[in-house]
């Protein structure tokens, strides 16, 4: 029995402590017909984008740089057409830590990842959906609401057509359900990030609620300056100590990072918590 993941448990469980899944809580998601991974890390994603082909090394640095260079050759439709067609398509896998997740009931979890998985195991329940935009313009506000009446989504004009006390699941990077919405290229982190930092990334029903609670990020490497500016302006607000990262083997500068956030590092994975089987990145 390890005592702190007891303790992270028991604060899953009071809805005291909120995910926040990174891209290796995908690492046994298949295809069904392929067989082949779901693409959701950095490398994974630029490698999908680019037909199974290294690009330049500048470019290999992270999947928004990437994308940003497509977008400027091809146009960013080509870069979206790309993830609606990897994400919307239905032939993908579950994943454990999803189901493991799903039967926590938790009311608030914060999913980087752009697949659907969580979304489908929460299709019949009522919930929010919060989903992250970019470059619109009209407004200042860079999110879309939805609620799910346990049967479907419908689209929310603003926060007085949702209940605020509904579970919510927080999509920052996007989802192809109910619509496709994406952030993915460096021009759209680039405005969304700001208007995170600007308060205008995130519903105020949700600022309100998030206000003294805990995280466990998983799956997530914070090696770079894109998710470490995500994290930071998500958690706003936590208590303090702010939580925990569970990075297997963590570097010196991902431990400085969670020590300014108040994160303890746990040299462990999220299937080590869910007392799942660890599962292999093919």
């Amino acid at each position: 029995m390890n005592p702190i993941f007891d303790e992270i448990r028991a604060g899953l469980t009071a809805g005291e402590v909120v995910p926040f899944i990174g891209p290796d809580a995908l690492v046994d998601v298949v295809h069904a017909t392929t067989g082949r991974k779901m693409p959701a890390t950095s490398e994974e994603l630029i490698l999908a984008l680019n037909n199974g082909q290294p690009m330049a090394p500048r470019l290999m640095y992270e999947f928004p740089r990437a994308a940003m260079n497509v977008e400027l050759k091809r146009g960013r439709s080509a870069v979206n057409r790309f993830l609606e067609q990897t994400y919307a398509d239905r032939q993908w896998s579950e994943a454990g830590v999803h189901a493991w997740l799903a039967g926590q009931r938790l009311p608030y979890i914060v999913d980087l990842n752009r697949d659907t998985g969580l979304q489908r195991r929460y299709a019949t329940r009522p919930h929010t959906l919060v989903v992250g935009v970019a470059r619109i313009a009209g407004t200042a506000y860079r999110f879309k609401l939805y609620r799910h009446d346990g049967t479907g989504y419908s689209a929310a004009v603003d926060e007085s057509e949702i209940d605020p006390s509904a579970p919510v699941l927080f999509k920052p990077c996007g989802s192809p359900w109910p619509e496709p919405n994406w952030i993915a290229s460096d021009a759209d982190y680039v405005d969304y990030i700001t208007e995170l930092m600007g308060g205008f990334a995130i519903p105020a029903f949700l600022k309100a609620r998030r206000q003294g609670l805990r995280y466990l990020v998983a799956g997530l490497r914070l090696n770079r300056d894109t998710q470490r500016m995500m994290l930071s302006d998500i958690v706003y607000g936590a208590a303090q100590p702010a939580g925990w990262a569970l990075i297997p083997g963590a570097s010196d500068k991902e431990k400085r990072f969670c020590a300014r956030l108040g994160l303890e590092v746990l040299d462990a994975d999220l299937s080590e918590l869910a007392g799942l089987a660890k599962a292999v990145a093919a």
